[in-house]
């Protein structure tokens, strides 16, 4: 199920809504937590604030076995066999930006290791939620080469992610990052517009809440867009970044996809002179 997002305004959790009592996510650096700074370090990230809008540390066992740089392949080995232990109620999987900015990226693979992963989460019987990712040159600005080689890998992936869903739509929901109302504004993003601001984040619980709400799962406390909690961040920090990750950043993906660039220009060149005048 892909749907367009309102966040919701008022609780849901009617005497037969079900309750989560275990939430497990698995993923790279968003699912960390990465653009939501907690004024004593660390990150909070969408995965603690879904689980407040379910119920709270109280009521809600969150396992976060996301770590950053995390591939596909690497959450179908490193972080599923924990997840399945775990017996969740929820899985929630972000993964998969990081496989189209590597040369080596194979989607036949990805689409291989996320159908696993995700028929293993629905076999312990956990509601599965999956993200289909925005154009993220929108965002983060690329050169063309650069950014037209990765809005092809990204198609690569959402396709991935829809033909997964199509087959389980009762116990698969999928958030289209595209559609999510406010998804493309300067405020969703962190400094390195890479990875969700603490709006951001929000703005993905409470996407993720709805869909869980939609799929007649409790959700006792919406998930509030306004910003609190997090720790302020200001120009020097953006300055910071830029200097010392953003631009030695774009250098390594950039060698990192160059033979890919070179060869879509190649292909292009090729399909422009064989065609017909």
């Amino acid at each position: 199920m892909t749907v367009q997002i309102v966040p919701p305004t008022s609780p849901s959790c009617s005497a037969a809504a079900r309750r989560v009592r275990t939430l497990v996510t698995l993923g790279d650096s968003t699912a960390v937590g990465l653009g939501d700074p907690l004024p004593g370090g660390g990150w909070r990230g969408f995965p603690a604030l879904l689980r407040d809008a379910l119920g709270g540390p109280d009521e809600v066992a969150l396992t976060n076995l996301s770590r950053t740089g995390a591939r596909m392949a690497c959450v179908r080995r490193d972080q599923l066999p924990v997840a399945v232990d775990r017996r969740p109620d929820v899985a929630v999987l972000v993964v998969g930006m990081n496989d189209t900015l590597r040369s080596d990226f194979d989607p036949a693979a990805l689409r291989a290791d996320c159908a696993a992963t995700v028929g293993v989460l629905r076999a312990t019987g956990a509601h599965v939620l999956m993200l289909r990712y925005h154009d993220h040159t929108r965002v983060f600005w690329l050169p063309a080469p650069l950014g037209r080689a990765l809005r092809r890998r990204i198609d690569e992936l959402n396709a991935v992610t829809d033909a997964i869903a199509a087959g389980d739509p009762g116990g698969i929901g999928v958030l289209d990052l595209h559609v999510l109302p406010g998804g493309y504004e300067r405020a969703a993003w962190s400094v390195d517009r890479l990875h969700p601001s603490e709006r951001g984040h929000r703005m993905l619980a409470a996407g993720f809440a709805t869909l869980l709400s939609g799929a007649g799962f409790a959700v006792p406390a919406p998930v509030g867009l306004e910003c609190s909690g997090g720790r302020t961040v200001t120009a020097a920090h953006r300055v910071g970044w830029l200097v010392v990750k953003g631009v030695p950043w774009l250098v390594r993906r950039g060698r990192d996809l160059g033979p890919v660039i070179v060869q879509g220009l190649a292909s292009e060149l090729v399909r422009g002179a064989a065609a017909p005048r």
